[in-house]
């Protein structure tokens, strides 16, 4: 009898926890969903061109005074861990610095690394954090600006490996199947 006890006794405390933990594991929904879709196309087709392009194309730039491709993926892995300190989101302690690269899987992994950075930034913010106020350089703006610029950052950046890529003979991957 008292092994039943302590069986109810542990199956009603876990069905209280459980919808506490429902709620914490929750996929973000609205602007926060639309925002980490919108940052997951970015960063994919980021990944996809740094592993298109040829390692030797790294330092490749269009000019003088330009940025290369290695610096590129680095300019976007270092905004990823910088923009989201606006919103109070510390970048890790070994955060790489600077935009110099030479080894593309180096590269490659750091970017991910950094868009995980920027993916948990979202996730972990609430819905009323978006319009929490702060300043982003110089600027007064909302952790939702802070958000949005990052995202709207990659693409950036994506449009300009894009040609990059092009003007080096490389298809982006995801035209070569027909998809966007």
């Amino acid at each position: 009898m008292k092994s039943i006890a302590l069986v109810t006794l542990g199956l009603v405390s876990l069905a209280a926890t459980v919808p506490a933990v429902a709620q914490t594991a929750a996929a973000p929904t609205g602007i926060r969903a639309e925002m980490l879709a919108q940052l997951d196309d970015a960063a994919g087709k980021l990944q996809q061109l740094a592993e298109a392009i040829p390692q030797d194309k790294l330092a490749w730039r269009p000019g003088t005074g330009v940025r290369s491709v290695g610096e590129v993926l680095m300019h976007v892995t270092g905004a990823n861990f910088y923009i989201p300190t606006f919103a109070g989101v510390k970048a890790p302690a070994d955060a790489p610095q600077g935009e110099n690269v030479t080894d593309r899987a180096q590269a490659i992994q750091q970017m991910r690394r950094s868009f995980d950075h920027v993916r948990s930034m979202m996730r972990n913010m609430s819905d009323a954090d978006l319009d929490k106020p702060t300043t982003m350089f110089g600027q007064q703006t909302t952790y939702r600006g802070v958000a949005l610029l990052t995202v709207t950052h990659a693409h950036e950046h994506l449009g300009q490996l894009i040609a990059y890529a092009r003007s080096n003979g490389v298809t982006p991957p995801w035209s070569r199947s027909g998809g966007m």
